[in-house]
C-alpha cells in the first residue's frame, strides 16, 4: 500500500454508520492517516456491529480520539444527543440500510432510514454548520450499465429497486439543502466495496467460504436457451480504498459537487477465479439467471473514475492486492465467515 500523506489539524469528524462494514474501515484509515478525533453515530442494526470496532481499536489507548454515540437516524437528533456529540468540523453520513433484497421485502424501512434519516442529519447540519457534509451514496442510483457504459457524475438517475430509489431520494435532499440552506454538501458514489470483516452473505466472503467448503459458487448471468451468454459485472473497491478516497476529498473536494470513488471493473466469474487462485483450490461454478434468481437486481453496474483520477487520486490498493489481502486475512480469521 502506497500512502505518504498524513493529515494534521485536530479536526473532529462525525461518522454516521461508523460501526458498519465500510464505516469501521473508514475509522481505521482515518486513525492511521490523521490526528483527528472521530465520533461514531450508529444505531447498531444487523449491519452495524461494535465487534467491527473492537477488532481494530484498543479503546484504552484511543479513548481520547474515538467516541461512540447511539442514535437511530429515523428520529431527529435531540438536544441531548447534540450535547453528547459536541463540536464537529466534518460530517460523513454513510449510515444506511443497504441490502437490496431487504429493500424489496420492506421498502418502507428504506424510505424511513435512508431518506428521512438523511433529512434528519441534514437538519442537524443546518444547526451546527460543519465545514463539509459528505453523503455517501451508491452507483445503483444510475441504474444498470448498458453496453459497458461507465456512469459519470451528474448523469440522470434511474434506480431499479427500493434501495437505490431511497439513496437517490436522499441525494436529492442533499442538493436541496445545499441550494436552499447552504449546507456544504459533497456527494460520493461508490460500488461493491469488499474487505476484511465483511458480512459473510456478501459475494467475496461467501465465495471464499464456498470454495473452502468445496461447495458451488453461484454466479449471476444472463441465459438464452439455457446457455450462459453474459456474466454479471461490477466495479470492485476495497473499503480502505474507499476511505482513502473520502480523505482525499476532504482536502480536494468542492461543496455542491459529486464524485465517483471507483474500483476496477470485473465480472463475478473473474473475481471468483481470482479468489480460487489465491486459495489454491479448485472452484465449482453454478450459473443462475440474474433476474429470476434475484428480482430487482441489475446485470451490470459501472462508474467512471475519471474525475477523481484527474484530481490526482490513486487508490492505495490494486484489485489483485485487495483480494489477496482480504482472502489471506479471512483464512487467518475464520470466525468472520460465520
Amino acid at each position: 500500500m502506497q500512502r505518504n500523506l498524513y493529515l494534521i489539524g485536530k479536526k473532529i469528524v462525525l461518522l454516521t454508520g461508523g460501526a458498519g462494514f465500510i464505516g469501521h474501515h473508514t475509522v481505521e484509515h482515518f486513525l492511521k492517516y490523521t490526528d483527528w478525533k472521530l465520533i461514531i453515530l450508529d444505531r447498531l442494526n444487523y449491519s452495524g456491529n461494535l465487534n467491527f470496532l473492537t477488532d481494530i481499536i484498543i479503546w484504552d489507548q484511543l479513548k481520547e480520539r474515538v467516541r461512540f454515540v447511539y442514535h437511530d437516524f429515523r428520529a431527529p437528533i435531540s438536544e441531548t444527543t447534540k450535547k453528547l456529540i459536541g463540536h464537529v468540523d466534518y460530517i460523513i453520513h454513510m449510515g444506511a440500510e443497504s441490502h437490496v433484497d431487504n429493500s424489496i421485502k420492506d421498502p418502507d424501512l428504506f424510505a424511513q432510514a435512508n431518506v428521512i434519516g438523511t433529512v434528519n442529519i441534514l437538519n442537524y447540519a443546518r444547526d451546527i454548520k460543519p465545514e463539509l457534509f459528505f453523503y455517501v451514496s451508491t452507483d445503483e442510483v444510475y441504474g444498470p450499465s448498458i453496453n459497458g457504459h461507465l456512469h459519470k457524475e451528474g448523469e440522470p438517475h434511474k434506480p431499479s429497486n427500493p434501495y437505490s430509489a431511497s439513496k437517490s431520494g436522499a441525494e436529492a435532499f442533499c442538493y436541496a439543502y445545499w441550494n436552499t440552506y447552504g449546507v456544504p454538501i459533497i456527494i460520493t458514489n461508490t460500488m461493491n466495496n469488499f474487505g476484511e470483516r465483511q458480512n459473510p452473505e456478501k459475494f467475496v466472503p461467501k465465495t471464499i467460504k464456498s470454495i473452502l467448503n468445496n461447495e458451488k459458487v453461484i454466479l449471476h448471468c444472463k441465459k438464452e436457451d439455457n446457455k450462459v451468454i453474459e456474466v454479471s459485472s461490477r466495479c470492485w473497491l476495497h473499503a480502505r480504498n474507499h476511505a482513502d478516497g473520502l480523505l482525499f476529498l476532504l482536502q480536494k473536494g468542492t461543496p455542491g459537487e459529486k464524485y465517483n470513488i471507483t474500483g476496477q471493473k470485473a465480472s463475478v466469474e473473474e473475481i471468483a477465479d481470482k479468489i480460487s487462485l489465491i486459495l489454491g483450490k479448485k472452484i465449482k461454478k453454478k450459473f443462475e439467471d440474474f433476474h429470476s434468481f434475484r428480482p430487482g437486481h441489475d446485470m451490470h453496474y459501472g462508474l467512471s473514475g475519471q474525475k477523481m483520477t484527474k484530481m490526482g487520486w490513486v487508490p492505495p490498493y490494486s484489485l489483485d492486492e485487495s483480494l489477496d489481502k482480504t482472502v489471506k486475512w479471512t483464512i487467518e480469521n475464520p470466525k468472520w465467515l460465520n
